[in-house]
């Protein structure tokens, strides 16, 4: 008989779940690339050009234009997927969250062990002093906010263009290399170098995917579920134990 994902969790003590936005899309935060998704809505600029490095430079203004409307959803709450990882963790079966979000939602559902690839919009610092100032801060300033000093404020997430945290990066390669199930969640795994960190998983590590759309991996994973994270994570027991 075919193992289903709760017989893999039952199975397992070193648990790694690597998300993507589809994590994060069942607590109404929009994700980039589905029909709904960022990159297929109009704006004067593409996405991928005002989320990047040199456009933060040089029109900012514009960029925090963009980035409080879209990508400060402050109000969010974190989903029966953040819970369930949350109460996996403190179960003692799930030894990190990898995720590709910036919204913070796996550390307010209680995850301790989270590897933020690409930042948080909860982390904010002036580029002259390195004050910290928090999401509320800059979704309240007007125009480009600016610290006391005179320094201009950037988010604490990485843009195109920028290169991904070294700590960071080592943190997850590292607990994805000890993992004996690694369960890929919400990501179409076309994110580079993000989605490349799935390689370093052991030949006796599991993988799970469950996404609503093919991937890559597909082909060589040992379950493969296209429905939503929800009704997945919904139904299992995060102790191990059958219910």
């Amino acid at each position: 008989m075919a193992k289903t994902f709760q017989d893999y969790i039952n199975e397992s003590t070193n648990i790694v779940f690597f998300g993507g936005a589809g994590v994060s899309t069942e607590s109404g935060i929009p994700d980039f690339r589905s029909v709904d998704g960022l990159y297929n809505q109009k704006y004067k600029f593409p996405p991928e050009t005002i989320l990047s490095h040199d456009f933060f430079m040089s029109e900012t203004e514009e960029f925090y234009r963009f980035y409080r409307e879209k990508m400060l959803c402050l109000d969010a709450k974190p989903n029966i997927t953040h819970l369930k990882l949350a109460e996996m963790e403190k179960s003692g079966r799930l030894k990190a969250v990898i995720t590709q979000n910036i919204d913070g939602l796996h550390q307010a559902a209680g995850s301790k062990t989270v590897y933020e690839l690409h930042g948080s919009v909860l982390r904010n610092y002036c580029m002259k002093c390195g004050k910290f100032y928090n999401a509320e801060f800059i979704l309240h300033s007007k125009d480009i906010p600016g610290c006391e000093c005179g320094g201009i404020i950037k988010p604490d997430v990485v843009l195109y263009q920028e290169g991904l945290d070294d700590s960071v990066i080592n943190g997850s390669v590292n607990a994805i290399e000890n993992a004996d199930l690694l369960i890929v969640g919400g990501t179409s795994l076309n994110v580079y170098p993000a989605a490349g960190l799935i390689q370093y998983k052991s030949r006796n590590c599991k993988l799970v995917l469950i996404n609503k759309s093919n991937t890559p991996a597909d082909s060589y994973a040992d379950l493969v579920l296209h429905e939503s994270l929800g009704s997945v994570f919904g139904e299992i027991n995060t102790n191990g134990g059958k219910q």
